[in-house]
């Protein structure tokens, strides 16, 4: 699975923005997809991820604002984002797994990674 992150950029706070991530492979459907976060100097953590079968787990830090979804007639998972603060700022990398959904919140077990894209939010 190849896949490609997409749809950063510059937003204000309050501001909104939409990440998409395509993937390659005709086994997308069979795959949890998850999107990460690294900030500066900080390590990569756990955004959100959206099971096969379409369940669902947020970062307690992204709950309520970010919404998860997925295509799997497209090959594509999109994060939606919401009332964006400038601690959202980070590169956001999209990320498939196999695992059980219990364990797909870490990072050392997505298989297949894309390239990441950036947002920065301004205060």
């Amino acid at each position: 699975v190849q896949l490609q992150a997409y749809g950063g950029g510059l937003a204000q706070a309050g501001g909104s923005l939409t990440l998409s991530c395509a993937a390659s492979g005709r086994t997308f459907s069979t795959y949890n997809m998850g999107w990460f976060r690294q900030a500066p100097g900080k390590e990569r953590e756990f955004v959100a991820v959206i099971r096969w079968t379409g369940g669902r787990i947020y970062a307690d830090s992204v709950k309520g604002r970010f919404t998860i979804s997925r295509d799997n007639t497209k090959n594509t998972v999109s994060l939606q984002m919401n009332s964006l603060a400038p601690e959202d700022t980070a590169v956001y990398y999209c990320a498939a797994t196999k695992v059980a959904l219990s364990q797909t919140t870490t990072t050392k077990f997505y298989d297949y990674w894309g390239q990441g894209t950036q947002v920065t939010v301004s205060s």
